[in-house]
Protein backbone atom coordinates (compact mmCIF):
# COMPACT_ATOMS: atom_id res chain seq x y z
CA UNK A 1 0.00 0.00 0.00
CA UNK A 2 1.34 3.55 -0.87
CA UNK A 3 2.57 5.04 2.30
CA UNK A 4 1.06 8.48 1.89
CA UNK A 5 -2.30 6.71 0.90
CA UNK A 6 -2.02 5.01 4.48
CA UNK A 7 -1.07 7.98 6.01
CA UNK A 8 -4.24 9.93 4.81
CA UNK A 9 -5.97 6.96 6.05
CA UNK A 10 -4.66 6.93 9.43
CA UNK A 11 -5.03 10.98 9.67
CA UNK A 12 -8.72 10.36 8.68
CA UNK A 13 -9.13 7.30 10.99
CA UNK A 14 -7.42 9.70 13.67
CA UNK A 15 -9.55 12.94 13.30
CA UNK A 16 -12.33 10.77 13.67
CA UNK A 17 -11.29 9.41 17.35
CA UNK A 18 -10.22 13.21 18.30
CA UNK A 19 -13.58 14.20 17.11
CA UNK A 20 -15.40 11.28 19.39
CA UNK A 21 -13.06 11.60 22.11
CA UNK A 22 -13.59 15.45 22.56
CA UNK A 23 -17.55 14.67 21.99
CA UNK A 24 -17.34 12.46 25.20
CA UNK A 25 -15.14 14.67 27.22
CA UNK A 26 -18.04 17.43 27.06
CA UNK A 27 -17.80 20.20 24.84
CA UNK A 28 -21.25 22.13 23.74
CA UNK A 29 -23.73 19.59 24.86
CA UNK A 30 -26.48 21.93 24.01
CA UNK A 31 -26.11 22.06 20.24
CA UNK A 32 -26.42 18.38 20.07
CA UNK A 33 -30.56 17.17 20.09
CA UNK A 34 -30.22 13.78 21.96
CA UNK A 35 -33.17 12.59 20.20
CA UNK A 36 -31.02 13.05 16.48
CA UNK A 37 -30.38 9.44 14.81
CA UNK A 38 -27.20 10.81 14.51
CA UNK A 39 -25.94 11.69 18.20
CA UNK A 40 -27.76 8.19 19.51
CA UNK A 41 -25.51 6.59 16.77
CA UNK A 42 -22.01 8.25 18.39
CA UNK A 43 -23.23 7.37 21.90
CA UNK A 44 -23.14 3.72 20.87
CA UNK A 45 -19.89 3.99 18.85
CA UNK A 46 -18.24 6.32 21.10
CA UNK A 47 -16.66 4.15 23.32
CA UNK A 48 -15.19 1.91 20.21
CA UNK A 49 -13.69 4.84 18.89
CA UNK A 50 -11.94 6.31 22.08
CA UNK A 51 -10.44 2.91 21.65
CA UNK A 52 -9.19 2.71 18.41
CA UNK A 53 -8.08 6.55 18.87
CA UNK A 54 -6.08 5.18 21.89
CA UNK A 55 -4.54 2.39 19.61
CA UNK A 56 -3.31 4.69 16.96
CA UNK A 57 -2.39 7.66 18.25
CA UNK A 58 0.37 8.59 20.75
CA UNK A 59 -1.21 9.78 24.38
CA UNK A 60 0.86 13.22 24.18
CA UNK A 61 -1.40 14.20 21.27
CA UNK A 62 -4.54 15.25 22.99
CA UNK A 63 -5.22 18.74 23.15
CA UNK A 64 -2.64 20.14 20.80
CA UNK A 65 -3.38 21.50 17.09
CA UNK A 66 -4.32 19.60 13.93
CA UNK A 67 -0.61 20.38 12.34
CA UNK A 68 1.31 19.61 15.88
CA UNK A 69 -0.82 16.32 16.12
CA UNK A 70 -0.31 15.59 12.84
CA UNK A 71 3.60 16.14 13.16
CA UNK A 72 3.60 13.82 15.75
CA UNK A 73 2.16 11.35 14.58
CA UNK A 74 3.96 11.21 11.59
CA UNK A 75 6.81 10.56 13.86
CA UNK A 76 4.97 8.33 15.96
CA UNK A 77 4.29 6.32 12.79
CA UNK A 78 7.91 6.53 11.41
CA UNK A 79 9.05 4.56 14.58
CA UNK A 80 6.51 1.22 13.36
CA UNK A 81 7.15 1.95 9.43
CA UNK A 82 8.86 -0.62 7.33
CA UNK A 83 11.33 0.10 5.44
CA UNK A 84 10.70 0.07 1.55
CA UNK A 85 11.83 -3.05 0.39
CA UNK A 86 13.61 -2.88 -3.13
CA UNK A 87 11.99 -5.18 -5.48
CA UNK A 88 14.64 -8.02 -7.09
CA UNK A 89 11.83 -9.14 -8.90
CA UNK A 90 8.85 -8.82 -10.68
CA UNK A 91 6.18 -9.30 -13.48
CA UNK A 92 6.36 -6.46 -15.53
CA UNK A 93 9.03 -3.60 -15.25
CA UNK A 94 7.98 -0.71 -16.48
CA UNK A 95 11.20 1.95 -17.62
CA UNK A 96 10.10 5.40 -16.94
CA UNK A 97 7.36 6.90 -14.85
CA UNK A 98 6.09 9.84 -16.96
CA UNK A 99 3.20 9.97 -17.88
CA UNK A 100 3.08 7.22 -20.59
CA UNK A 101 4.80 4.68 -18.15
CA UNK A 102 2.54 5.98 -15.53
CA UNK A 103 -0.73 4.88 -17.03
CA UNK A 104 0.85 1.77 -18.47
CA UNK A 105 1.25 0.72 -14.42
CA UNK A 106 -1.93 2.18 -14.17
CA UNK A 107 -4.14 0.22 -16.69
CA UNK A 108 -1.68 -3.31 -15.88
CA UNK A 109 -2.86 -3.02 -12.32
CA UNK A 110 -6.63 -1.89 -12.70
CA UNK A 111 -6.68 -4.75 -15.04
CA UNK A 112 -5.14 -7.51 -13.06
CA UNK A 113 -4.55 -5.80 -9.71
CA UNK A 114 -2.86 -8.62 -7.69
CA UNK A 115 -2.04 -10.80 -10.71
CA UNK A 116 0.62 -8.80 -11.57
CA UNK A 117 3.44 -7.38 -9.68
CA UNK A 118 4.15 -4.11 -11.58
CA UNK A 119 7.64 -1.93 -10.74
CA UNK A 120 8.09 1.06 -12.09
CA UNK A 121 11.62 2.61 -12.38
CA UNK A 122 12.33 6.51 -12.75
CA UNK A 123 15.80 8.19 -12.37
CA UNK A 124 14.02 12.01 -12.20
CA UNK A 125 11.58 11.01 -9.26
CA UNK A 126 10.79 14.68 -8.81
CA UNK A 127 9.96 15.03 -12.80
CA UNK A 128 11.98 18.18 -12.59
CA UNK A 129 13.31 17.20 -15.96
CA UNK A 130 10.21 14.83 -17.49
CA UNK A 131 8.52 15.45 -20.77
CA UNK A 132 5.45 14.85 -19.27
CA UNK A 133 5.80 18.19 -16.95
CA UNK A 134 7.25 20.38 -19.60
CA UNK A 135 4.41 19.87 -22.02
CA UNK A 136 2.23 22.26 -23.48
CA UNK A 137 -0.55 19.86 -22.48
CA UNK A 138 -2.57 20.19 -26.37
CA UNK A 139 -5.56 17.67 -26.89
CA UNK A 140 -6.31 17.55 -30.72
CA UNK A 141 -7.71 14.64 -33.34
CA UNK A 142 -6.57 17.15 -35.99
CA UNK A 143 -4.71 14.21 -37.44
CA UNK A 144 -3.39 12.43 -40.17
CA UNK A 145 -3.49 8.83 -39.41
CA UNK A 146 -6.33 7.19 -38.10
CA UNK A 147 -4.25 5.38 -35.25
CA UNK A 148 -3.41 9.09 -33.95
CA UNK A 149 -7.14 10.49 -34.89
CA UNK A 150 -8.81 7.32 -32.87
CA UNK A 151 -5.95 7.63 -29.68
CA UNK A 152 -6.61 10.88 -29.53
CA UNK A 153 -10.48 10.70 -29.06
CA UNK A 154 -10.50 7.89 -26.85
CA UNK A 155 -7.86 10.40 -24.31
CA UNK A 156 -10.72 13.55 -24.79
CA UNK A 157 -13.16 10.72 -23.77
CA UNK A 158 -10.68 9.77 -20.73
CA UNK A 159 -10.31 12.86 -19.57
CA UNK A 160 -14.38 13.93 -19.90
CA UNK A 161 -14.45 11.22 -17.73
CA UNK A 162 -11.50 11.22 -15.37
CA UNK A 163 -13.41 10.99 -12.32
CA UNK A 164 -14.56 7.82 -13.17
CA UNK A 165 -11.02 6.59 -13.68
CA UNK A 166 -8.63 8.61 -11.14
CA UNK A 167 -11.08 9.79 -8.60
CA UNK A 168 -13.97 12.03 -7.75
CA UNK A 169 -10.72 14.58 -6.64
CA UNK A 170 -9.10 14.54 -9.78
CA UNK A 171 -8.92 17.52 -12.02
CA UNK A 172 -6.62 18.45 -15.06
CA UNK A 173 -8.33 21.56 -15.97
CA UNK A 174 -9.32 21.12 -19.27
CA UNK A 175 -10.08 24.58 -21.47
CA UNK A 176 -11.95 23.28 -24.12
CA UNK A 177 -11.60 25.95 -26.71
CA UNK A 178 -10.09 23.70 -29.42
CA UNK A 179 -7.28 23.75 -32.00
CA UNK A 180 -7.23 25.85 -35.44
CA UNK A 181 -4.94 24.85 -38.35
CA UNK A 182 -3.77 27.21 -40.68
CA UNK A 183 -2.94 26.03 -44.07
CA UNK A 184 -1.53 27.80 -47.23
CA UNK A 185 -2.48 27.06 -50.84
CA UNK A 186 0.15 24.35 -50.58
CA UNK A 187 -1.29 22.38 -47.75
CA UNK A 188 -4.92 23.40 -48.40
CA UNK A 189 -6.22 20.29 -49.79
CA UNK A 190 -4.41 18.30 -46.91
CA UNK A 191 -6.38 19.93 -44.03
CA UNK A 192 -9.23 19.72 -46.23
CA UNK A 193 -8.89 15.97 -46.73
CA UNK A 194 -7.44 15.09 -43.05
CA UNK A 195 -10.32 17.36 -41.50
CA UNK A 196 -12.97 15.21 -43.81
CA UNK A 197 -11.24 11.50 -42.12
CA UNK A 198 -11.36 13.25 -38.49
CA UNK A 199 -15.10 13.66 -39.15
CA UNK A 200 -15.66 10.19 -39.84
CA UNK A 201 -13.90 8.54 -37.27
CA UNK A 202 -16.01 10.73 -34.84
CA UNK A 203 -14.02 14.22 -34.32
CA UNK A 204 -15.92 17.01 -35.17
CA UNK A 205 -14.42 20.36 -36.72
CA UNK A 206 -15.27 22.61 -39.24
CA UNK A 207 -13.04 23.94 -42.58
CA UNK A 208 -13.21 27.46 -42.92
CA UNK A 209 -12.68 29.82 -45.59
CA UNK A 210 -10.73 33.32 -45.46
CA UNK A 211 -13.52 35.07 -45.26
CA UNK A 212 -15.09 32.54 -42.08
CA UNK A 213 -11.78 33.10 -40.42
CA UNK A 214 -11.83 36.71 -40.80
CA UNK A 215 -15.68 37.08 -39.47
CA UNK A 216 -14.53 34.24 -36.42
CA UNK A 217 -11.08 35.64 -35.45
CA UNK A 218 -11.21 39.64 -36.35
CA UNK A 219 -7.46 39.23 -34.39
CA UNK A 220 -5.83 36.77 -37.06
CA UNK A 221 -3.81 38.42 -40.16
CA UNK A 222 -4.66 35.82 -43.29
CA UNK A 223 -2.38 36.82 -45.73
CA UNK A 224 -0.98 33.71 -47.09
CA UNK A 225 -3.58 31.64 -45.70
CA UNK A 226 -5.73 29.59 -47.62
CA UNK A 227 -7.91 27.45 -44.98
CA UNK A 228 -8.53 26.84 -41.74
CA UNK A 229 -9.80 23.94 -39.76
CA UNK A 230 -10.91 24.90 -36.38
CA UNK A 231 -11.98 21.89 -33.62
CA UNK A 232 -15.32 22.23 -32.54
CA UNK A 233 -15.17 19.48 -29.27
CA UNK A 234 -13.20 17.53 -27.37
CA UNK A 235 -10.22 19.55 -27.98
CA UNK A 236 -8.00 22.14 -26.08
CA UNK A 237 -5.77 21.62 -23.58
CA UNK A 238 -4.44 20.48 -19.77
CA UNK A 239 -2.36 20.53 -17.50
CA UNK A 240 -0.77 17.60 -17.94
CA UNK A 241 1.02 17.23 -14.47
CA UNK A 242 -2.29 16.66 -13.24
CA UNK A 243 -2.84 13.74 -15.44
CA UNK A 244 0.69 12.18 -14.73
CA UNK A 245 0.11 12.30 -10.35
CA UNK A 246 -3.53 11.61 -11.23
CA UNK A 247 -1.98 8.11 -13.08
CA UNK A 248 1.16 7.65 -10.80
CA UNK A 249 -1.11 7.84 -7.60
CA UNK A 250 -3.81 5.15 -9.01
CA UNK A 251 -1.13 3.27 -10.08
CA UNK A 252 0.14 2.76 -6.43
CA UNK A 253 -2.99 2.47 -4.92
CA UNK A 254 -3.64 -0.58 -7.16
CA UNK A 255 -0.13 -1.84 -6.15
CA UNK A 256 2.53 -0.53 -8.62
CA UNK A 257 5.61 0.01 -6.92
CA UNK A 258 7.61 2.83 -7.97
CA UNK A 259 11.45 3.33 -6.93
CA UNK A 260 14.14 5.76 -8.10
CA UNK A 261 17.25 4.58 -10.11
CA UNK A 262 18.65 4.76 -13.15
CA UNK A 263 18.88 2.00 -15.80
CA UNK A 264 22.49 1.90 -16.28
CA UNK A 265 22.24 -1.81 -18.29
CA UNK A 266 20.38 -5.43 -18.96
CA UNK A 267 21.39 -8.87 -18.16
CA UNK A 268 21.20 -11.27 -20.60
CA UNK A 269 20.29 -15.63 -20.16
CA UNK A 270 21.44 -17.81 -22.76
CA UNK A 271 18.37 -19.91 -23.84
CA UNK A 272 20.63 -22.34 -26.63
CA UNK A 273 17.08 -24.21 -27.50
CA UNK A 274 15.22 -20.59 -29.25
CA UNK A 275 15.62 -20.47 -32.62
CA UNK A 276 15.76 -17.01 -34.34
CA UNK A 277 16.02 -16.02 -37.68
CA UNK A 278 19.26 -14.04 -38.47
CA UNK A 279 20.88 -15.95 -35.45
CA UNK A 280 23.22 -18.81 -35.16
CA UNK A 281 21.53 -21.75 -33.31
CA UNK A 282 22.01 -22.07 -29.74
CA UNK A 283 23.47 -18.28 -29.64
CA UNK A 284 19.88 -16.56 -28.44
CA UNK A 285 20.07 -14.56 -25.50
CA UNK A 286 17.13 -13.70 -23.62
CA UNK A 287 16.32 -10.36 -21.61
CA UNK A 288 16.29 -11.05 -18.30
CA UNK A 289 17.60 -8.46 -15.54
CA UNK A 290 17.72 -4.14 -15.49
CA UNK A 291 20.36 -3.09 -13.82
CA UNK A 292 19.91 0.01 -11.79
CA UNK A 293 21.55 2.76 -9.83
CA UNK A 294 20.26 3.88 -7.03
CA UNK A 295 20.36 7.74 -5.82
CA UNK A 296 23.21 6.67 -3.22
CA UNK A 297 24.78 5.11 -6.27
CA UNK A 298 24.31 1.47 -5.37
CA UNK A 299 24.08 -0.97 -8.08
CA UNK A 300 21.37 -3.46 -8.28
CA UNK A 301 19.73 -5.83 -10.18
CA UNK A 302 15.77 -6.53 -11.18
CA UNK A 303 14.50 -9.78 -13.01
CA UNK A 304 11.54 -9.41 -14.74
CA UNK A 305 9.55 -11.82 -17.20
CA UNK A 306 8.50 -8.80 -19.51
CA UNK A 307 10.36 -4.99 -19.80
CA UNK A 308 8.11 -2.22 -21.24
CA UNK A 309 10.58 0.69 -22.39
CA UNK A 310 8.54 4.33 -22.12
CA UNK A 311 11.71 6.08 -21.07
CA UNK A 312 10.72 9.31 -23.24
CA UNK A 313 13.90 10.53 -24.84
CA UNK A 314 16.04 8.41 -23.17
CA UNK A 315 14.29 5.46 -25.37
CA UNK A 316 17.23 5.14 -28.10
CA UNK A 317 19.83 5.21 -25.39
CA UNK A 318 18.26 2.15 -23.01
CA UNK A 319 17.56 0.09 -26.24
CA UNK A 320 20.97 0.13 -27.38
CA UNK A 321 21.95 -1.57 -23.77
CA UNK A 322 19.54 -4.30 -24.87
CA UNK A 323 21.78 -4.60 -27.90
CA UNK A 324 19.32 -3.42 -30.43
CA UNK A 325 21.05 -1.49 -32.65
CA UNK A 326 24.39 -3.13 -31.79
CA UNK A 327 23.72 -6.96 -32.57
CA UNK A 328 23.14 -9.09 -35.17
CA UNK A 329 20.11 -10.16 -37.59
CA UNK A 330 16.77 -8.31 -35.96
CA UNK A 331 19.09 -6.85 -33.47
CA UNK A 332 20.93 -4.80 -36.32
CA UNK A 333 17.44 -2.13 -36.20
CA UNK A 334 18.51 0.22 -34.09
CA UNK A 335 15.26 1.95 -32.41
CA UNK A 336 15.51 5.55 -33.79
CA UNK A 337 13.63 7.30 -30.94
CA UNK A 338 16.50 10.25 -29.62
CA UNK A 339 16.10 13.88 -27.12
CA UNK A 340 15.09 16.92 -29.29
CA UNK A 341 14.98 19.92 -27.40
CA UNK A 342 11.97 22.61 -27.72
CA UNK A 343 11.33 25.78 -25.86
CA UNK A 344 8.06 27.12 -24.66
CA UNK A 345 7.92 30.91 -24.13
CA UNK A 346 5.38 33.03 -21.89
CA UNK A 347 3.95 36.11 -23.44
CA UNK A 348 1.98 39.28 -22.00
CA UNK A 349 -0.01 41.04 -24.47
CA UNK A 350 -2.26 43.97 -22.91
CA UNK A 351 -3.38 45.15 -26.19
CA UNK A 352 -7.08 45.76 -26.77
CA UNK A 353 -7.28 43.80 -30.04
CA UNK A 354 -5.45 40.37 -28.75
CA UNK A 355 -6.84 37.43 -28.91
CA UNK A 356 -9.54 37.00 -26.20
CA UNK A 357 -10.44 34.37 -23.63
CA UNK A 358 -12.17 31.79 -26.40
CA UNK A 359 -9.04 31.94 -28.41
CA UNK A 360 -8.09 28.27 -29.77
CA UNK A 361 -4.60 27.14 -29.68
CA UNK A 362 -3.54 28.11 -33.25
CA UNK A 363 -0.86 27.15 -35.36
CA UNK A 364 0.51 28.80 -38.22
CA UNK A 365 1.78 26.68 -41.27
CA UNK A 366 5.18 27.29 -40.35
CA UNK A 367 4.49 25.53 -37.26
CA UNK A 368 4.32 28.51 -35.07
CA UNK A 369 1.57 28.08 -32.22
CA UNK A 370 0.47 29.87 -29.75
CA UNK A 371 -2.77 29.72 -27.14
CA UNK A 372 -4.11 31.95 -24.03
CA UNK A 373 -2.78 30.85 -20.31
CA UNK A 374 -4.90 32.36 -17.72
CA UNK A 375 -6.84 35.78 -17.74
CA UNK A 376 -4.38 38.28 -17.48
CA UNK A 377 -3.40 38.56 -21.19
CA UNK A 378 -0.51 35.83 -21.23
CA UNK A 379 -0.11 33.30 -23.89
CA UNK A 380 1.92 30.58 -24.42
CA UNK A 381 3.90 30.11 -27.78
CA UNK A 382 6.89 28.18 -29.75
CA UNK A 383 8.21 26.90 -32.98
CA UNK A 384 9.47 23.81 -34.08
CA UNK A 385 12.76 24.59 -35.56
CA UNK A 386 13.91 23.27 -38.31
CA UNK A 387 15.85 19.83 -39.25
CA UNK A 388 19.23 21.64 -39.90
CA UNK A 389 18.64 24.22 -37.16
CA UNK A 390 18.12 21.71 -34.10
CA UNK A 391 19.47 23.21 -30.56
CA UNK A 392 21.68 21.22 -28.64
CA UNK A 393 19.92 18.92 -26.46
CA UNK A 394 23.56 18.59 -23.22
CA UNK A 395 20.91 20.42 -21.44
CA UNK A 396 17.61 22.87 -20.96
CA UNK A 397 18.82 25.87 -21.36
CA UNK A 398 16.53 28.64 -23.25
CA UNK A 399 17.65 30.75 -26.16
CA UNK A 400 15.80 33.69 -25.81
CA UNK A 401 17.90 35.10 -29.08
CA UNK A 402 15.54 31.90 -30.83
CA UNK A 403 12.21 33.83 -29.87
CA UNK A 404 13.11 37.44 -31.12
CA UNK A 405 14.62 36.30 -34.37
CA UNK A 406 12.33 33.06 -35.30
CA UNK A 407 9.27 33.19 -33.42
CA UNK A 408 7.97 36.95 -32.55
CA UNK A 409 8.27 37.74 -36.10
CA UNK A 410 5.78 35.39 -36.98
CA UNK A 411 3.85 35.54 -33.91
CA UNK A 412 3.64 39.69 -34.91
CA UNK A 413 2.76 38.85 -38.63
CA UNK A 414 -0.04 36.54 -38.00
CA UNK A 415 -1.69 38.42 -35.27
CA UNK A 416 -0.41 42.35 -35.25
CA UNK A 417 -1.36 42.79 -31.83
CA UNK A 418 1.50 40.66 -30.73
CA UNK A 419 4.07 43.67 -31.89
CA UNK A 420 3.95 45.00 -28.59
CA UNK A 421 4.29 41.59 -26.45
CA UNK A 422 6.71 40.63 -23.59
CA UNK A 423 8.23 37.61 -22.48
CA UNK A 424 7.58 37.04 -19.01
CA UNK A 425 8.83 33.55 -18.75
CA UNK A 426 10.08 30.60 -20.90
CA UNK A 427 11.28 26.40 -20.42
CA UNK A 428 12.47 23.71 -22.59
CA UNK A 429 11.60 20.53 -22.70
CA UNK A 430 12.38 17.26 -24.88
CA UNK A 431 10.66 15.50 -27.34
CA UNK A 432 11.43 11.48 -27.64
CA UNK A 433 11.44 12.37 -31.25
CA UNK A 434 11.11 9.71 -33.79
CA UNK A 435 13.38 10.14 -36.34
CA UNK A 436 12.05 7.78 -38.66
CA UNK A 437 8.96 8.93 -39.47
CA UNK A 438 7.95 10.81 -36.20
CA UNK A 439 5.35 8.59 -34.97
CA UNK A 440 4.74 6.40 -31.97
CA UNK A 441 6.46 3.18 -31.58
CA UNK A 442 4.38 0.61 -29.79
CA UNK A 443 4.37 -2.92 -28.94
CA UNK A 444 6.75 -5.62 -28.63
CA UNK A 445 10.58 -6.26 -30.30
CA UNK A 446 10.43 -8.83 -32.87
CA UNK A 447 13.78 -10.34 -31.07
CA UNK A 448 13.16 -9.86 -27.47
CA UNK A 449 9.80 -10.91 -27.49
CA UNK A 450 9.30 -10.18 -23.70
CA UNK A 451 9.75 -6.55 -24.69
CA UNK A 452 8.12 -4.01 -25.14
CA UNK A 453 7.83 -0.15 -26.62
CA UNK A 454 5.58 2.63 -25.80
CA UNK A 455 7.63 5.74 -26.93
CA UNK A 456 8.40 7.91 -29.82
CA UNK A 457 5.78 9.94 -29.96
CA UNK A 458 7.14 12.91 -31.36
CA UNK A 459 5.64 15.37 -29.37
CA UNK A 460 2.10 14.40 -28.93
CA UNK A 461 2.39 11.84 -26.46
CA UNK A 462 0.65 12.82 -23.66
CA UNK A 463 -2.73 13.32 -25.31
CA UNK A 464 -2.40 9.67 -25.84
CA UNK A 465 -1.09 8.35 -22.82
CA UNK A 466 -4.84 6.56 -22.19
CA UNK A 467 -5.02 4.83 -25.24
CA UNK A 468 -1.48 3.78 -25.44
CA UNK A 469 -1.46 2.43 -21.76
CA UNK A 470 -4.94 0.51 -22.36
CA UNK A 471 -3.19 -1.08 -25.71
CA UNK A 472 0.19 -2.74 -24.00
CA UNK A 473 -2.13 -3.77 -21.25
CA UNK A 474 -4.22 -5.63 -23.90
CA UNK A 475 -1.02 -7.01 -25.43
CA UNK A 476 0.26 -8.24 -22.37
CA UNK A 477 -2.55 -9.56 -20.46
CA UNK A 478 -4.97 -10.48 -23.46
CA UNK A 479 -2.41 -11.41 -26.26
CA UNK A 480 -3.71 -9.08 -28.58
CA UNK A 481 -5.32 -5.31 -29.12
CA UNK A 482 -8.81 -5.41 -28.08
CA UNK A 483 -9.76 -1.71 -28.39
CA UNK A 484 -7.77 0.51 -31.19
CA UNK A 485 -5.51 -1.64 -33.32
CA UNK A 486 -2.43 -0.11 -33.47
CA UNK A 487 -0.33 -2.70 -35.19
CA UNK A 488 0.50 -0.40 -38.20
CA UNK A 489 2.64 1.71 -35.22
CA UNK A 490 4.46 -1.63 -34.29
CA UNK A 491 8.70 -1.89 -34.45
CA UNK A 492 8.29 -4.58 -37.40
CA UNK A 493 7.36 -1.00 -39.79
CA UNK A 494 11.06 -0.55 -39.28
CA UNK A 495 12.30 -3.67 -40.86
CA UNK A 496 10.27 -3.84 -43.42
CA UNK A 497 10.68 0.31 -44.05
CA UNK A 498 7.23 1.91 -44.30
CA UNK A 499 7.23 4.50 -42.52
CA UNK A 500 3.78 5.95 -40.73
CA UNK A 501 4.03 9.89 -41.77
CA UNK A 502 1.91 12.17 -39.74
CA UNK A 503 1.50 15.50 -41.48
CA UNK A 504 0.52 17.39 -38.74
CA UNK A 505 3.38 17.07 -36.58
CA UNK A 506 3.91 20.50 -34.35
Amino acid sequence: VDKMLLMRKVRNLCSVTRFFSDYRGGGNQNNRPADHPFWRTVNILKNDFKQVGQFLLPRSSAGKSSQDADRELDAYLDKYRRPEIFPEHCDVLVIGGGGMGSSIAYWLKKEAREGLNVVVVEKDSSYSNASTALSVGGLRQQFSLVENIEMSLYGADFIRNIKEHLGDDMDVNFTPHGYLLLASEAGAETLDRNSRLQNELGARNEILTVEKLKRKFPWLNVDGIALGCHGLEKEGWFDPWCLLSGFKRRAQEYGAQYISAEVKGFEFEPMPDMIVVGIEAGKYEALRKAIVRLPNGEEKTIKFAICILAAGAESGKIAEMMKIGTGEGLLQMPLPVEPRKRYVYVVNSQSNDCPGLNTPLTIDPTTTYFRRDGLCGNFVCGKSPTEDHEPNCSNLDVDHEYFESEVWPLLAKRVPSFESLKVSSSWAGYYEYNIYDKNGIIGNHPYHQNLFFATGFSGHGIQQTPAVGRAIMELIIHGQYRTIDLTRLGFDRLIVDQPMFESNIV
